[in-house]
């Protein structure tokens, strides 16, 4: 059982890792740097330690979003605390949608809305400044007015069912940033 289905349901937001500029190369294309990698996978591990190990994974298709969810999957194998591929529990369902590149906060609520209703944990993994747009329309107060950090993570507790998203309370209940 993840932490989100002892307390209801938990969203958690992770900004992708830090990824490279390479002149000439398709933003969409873009890959993590060395550092986005481990920061990525540091961000994993700090999930399954803190129980937030998900359930649904909402993931851009873009490599470096790709990339910073297989690190962060990768991290939390490696935690030593963390169900799925290495361990014995069950693999989070993923999902890749073309919507949350470029996405408006309003696009990524109507997404992250439309999850299965029993989902305890939902990780989505996307861009700014969709991603720290959502933490702080779910919880005004809470969130960093600053955004995520390449990745960052905040954790929100979700207190209404998931297709009322943004409509009930979502306070910000944990949150990691690998770097300063």
């Amino acid at each position: 059982m993840t932490e989100g289905r002892a307390t209801g349901h938990t969203l958690v937001l992770l900004r992708h890792g830090k990824a490279e500029r390479p002149e000439g190369t398709d933003d969409r294309e873009r890959a993590l740097t060395g550092r986005g990698q481990a920061d990525a996978a540091a961000a994993g591990a700090w999930l399954a330690r803190h129980g937030f190990r998900p359930d649904v994974v909402v993931c851009s298709p873009a490599r470096r979003t790709r990339q910073t969810w297989q690190a962060a999957e990768n991290g939390m194998a490696g935690s030593g605390m963390a169900d799925g591929p290495a361990g014995n529990g069950p693999t989070p369902l993923v999902r890749y949608e073309s919507a949350v590149y470029a996405a408006e906060a309003a696009d990524l609520l109507d997404l992250l809305r439309a999850v299965e209703p029993d989902a305890g944990t939902v990780l989505l993994v996307a861009h700014n400044p969709g991603i720290s747009l959502v933490s702080i329309a779910l919880d005004r107060i809470g969130a960093d007015r600053e955004g995520l950090r390449t990745s960052g993570v905040v954790v929100h507790r979700v207190t209404g069912a998931w297709a009322d998203l943004g409509t009930t309370p979502a306070p910000v209940t944990a949150r990691h940033t690998a770097r300063a």
